[in-house]
């Protein structure tokens, strides 16, 4: 646990989803407080092991009501302002963020929003509108920015050569069974599509590393695959994203394994499978320090996830990844 301090108290929007445990974890290994949680899914005994004292809603209109009041009898009652909620953490589908960070600045509070931050690049100019007329901040997890290796791997190509542009190929495969296609994540107009949903991790660290996107192609766009070309500043990246259990390696395959990751630099493969455990933990420290990362962080990544959602693919031709050879 962090050192002691007064406790900052949170709201989660999203309590059942899969990723709500690792920021339940972060509010509670930073010292704070979960005074609240909102889901429609009412399955949430997790909450138990980290704040069982926490109030739970299954409707957003009480939850935000409930909010309303905290944040009103903090205004007429100072007794009552350690009650307040100062951060609003939001895991809800990706099509609602936009919403709940709405939900989080309405109430005067501070939002703490998982990736994609928001699917389209114009919400995020109606929310800096938003920002400073509430003077809260929008906050984004960017955990894979923190990854010791990731961290290495940029510090060495900002010291490298300065007009060197990278060979980059990128792999990605987590297999999903048949609920992924008949849930909110396999309706492109609620999850972006694959390229959002999986990969948006991906591309803001190649972009963070290598530099902005000058031009972007699409070789293959499908429900449970997709692959491209992305030229960055310093990087030439053949990207392959899948969900299908049968692009992971057979070597790999056979050993029960259902994701593969695979990042590569000028043919040195960059290994990053571990420690990501305490990587939200680590984003919230930032935040709470004032270091953490802005909406702005985040807009060169969704921008290129939604030029890649509305790209006509042009085939399997030019400069394509390896794994396209055998479609």
């Amino acid at each position: 646990m962090d050192k002691k301090h007064n406790p900052i108290n949170f709201a989660l929007i999203g309590a059942a989803g899969y990723i709500a445990p690792r920021h339940m974890k972060a509010i509670k290994d930073t010292g704070n407080v979960l005074v609240a949680g909102m889901d429609p899914y009412d399955g949430v005994g997790i909450i138990d092991s980290y704040f069982p004292s926490a109030d739970f809603f299954i409707e957003p209109e009480r939850f935000d009501r409930h909010l309303d009041k905290l944040r009103r009898m903090a205004m007429n009652n100072k007794s009552a302002q350690g009650k307040k909620v100062d951060f609003v953490s939001i895991c809800s589908p990706n099509y609602m963020h936009d919403s709940h960070i709405r939900l989080a600045l309405r109430n005067d509070a501070h939002a703490i929003c998982e990736k994609p931050i928001v699917l389209n690049p114009w919400n995020l100019d109606a929310l800096q509108v938003i920002e400073k007329e509430t003077g809260k901040k929008v906050y984004t997890i960017l955990q894979v920015r923190l990854h010791p290796v990731i961290k290495a791997l940029q510090e060495k190509i900002q010291k490298g050569p300065p007009n060197k542009v990278y060979d980059v190929d990128l792999t990605y495969i987590t297999s999903r069974g048949n609920w992924y296609y008949r849930s909110w994540k396999g309706d492109i107009s609620k999850s972006g599509g694959i390229a959002t949903n999986i990969g948006i991790h991906f591309f803001d660290l190649l972009t963070w590393i290598f530099g902005k996107s000058k031009e972007c192609q699409v070789h293959v766009l499908a429900a449970n695959r997709a692959a491209g070309f992305l030229h960055l500043e310093k990087a030439r990246v053949r990207w392959f994203l899948s969900l299908d259990e049968s692009d992971i390696p057979e070597d790999i395959r056979k050993t029960g394994k259902r994701t593969y990751r695979s990042l590569s630099v000028g043919g040195e493969e960059i290994e990053f499978s571990e420690g990501f455990t305490d990587l939200h933990t680590d984003s919230y420290r930032n935040i709470i320090d004032g270091k953490g990362f802005g909406m702005m962080d985040a807009k060169t990544c969704v921008e290129i996830v939604h030029n890649i959602r509305t790209a006509r693919p042009i085939g399997i031709k030019g400069d394509f990844h390896p794994k396209l050879k055998k479609h």
